[in-house]
């Protein structure tokens, strides 16, 4: 048997998000890895297309909406004990600061934030992560520094979960590892809808490696945080934005 470092084999883990983008990408690779995935989303048409990008068996979805505290409660207790725990569901929506307004703010903390908190917490108090387990964040640069004008709003959801996760690093050591993966832009559905074209095309060029990151980039950066060959590591941020934030 070869030696691999990065592998996942015997391990159960959870990815949330999982319809598409990051969470889809994040799923195959894991499951490459030898992993066993259960695959949350509200999406029921993209889970199951994810599903059927598996390798392996024995990879199950859950259709779940994680804003609701009753579908929280419904989806801890039907998991089994999980060697990961992959957080992936977010959404944008750039708005310049005097046009905030308590429903734009209210949904983006409710999935950006409150959500990846409440089910973190459920899956501590109710014992669900194996000792070793490794807990991995996908937040963003915008939850570190100021990116961009019209990114208040997405900035502090991702800022807020960014020190959620180093506190649970900190409260669950050294049986669970907690961990965050902070991208730049990425091609995804999400950017997509968010800006557009000509306006991608030129912050592209910001980039010191002159592209904005596909969805594997990311998904490997996770398989890392989730694998034992990052057993060292925990209240990490891992930055991968081409470089973006050199400057």
């Amino acid at each position: 048997m070869s030696y691999n470092p990065f592998s996942l084999v015997g391990k159960t883990i959870l990815v949330t998000g999982a319809a598409g983008g990051i969470g889809r990408a994040t799923s195959v690779e894991c499951a490459k890895l030898g992993a066993t995935l259960i695959l949350t989303d509200i999406n029921v048409e993209g889970l199951n297309e994810t599903l059927g990008m598996l390798e392996g068996e024995g990879h199950t979805v859950e259709v779940a909406n994680l804003t609701s505290q009753e579908c929280l409660d419904d989806l801890v207790a039907r998991l089994p004990k999980l060697d990961g725990f992959v957080s992936n569901a977010g959404v944008t929506k750039p708005m310049p600061v005097k046009f905030i307004n308590k429903d734009d703010m209210e949904r983006i903390l409710s999935i950006n934030t409150l959500a990846p908190v409440y089910l973190t917490q459920r899956l501590c108090r109710k014992k669900k992560l194996n000792e070793g387990a490794s807990i991995v964040f996908t937040i963003s640069v915008g939850g570190i520094y100021t990116t961009a004008p019209g990114n208040a709003m997405y900035g502090a959801s991702k800022g807020a979960l960014q020190v959620f996760m180093k506190n649970v690093a900190l409260e669950m050591a050294p049986k669970v590892r907690c961990n965050s993966v902070n991208p730049g832009m990425v091609n995804t559905k999400l950017a997509g809808r968010s800006y557009s074209e000509e306006d991608m095309l030129k912050d592209m060029q910001t980039y010191p490696l002159k592209r904005y990151g596909e969805p594997q980039d990311v998904a490997l950066a996770i398989v890392y945080l989730l694998s034992d060959a990052s057993a060292w590591v925990t209240g990490h941020s891992l930055i991968i934005d081409g470089g973006k934030t050199l400057y």
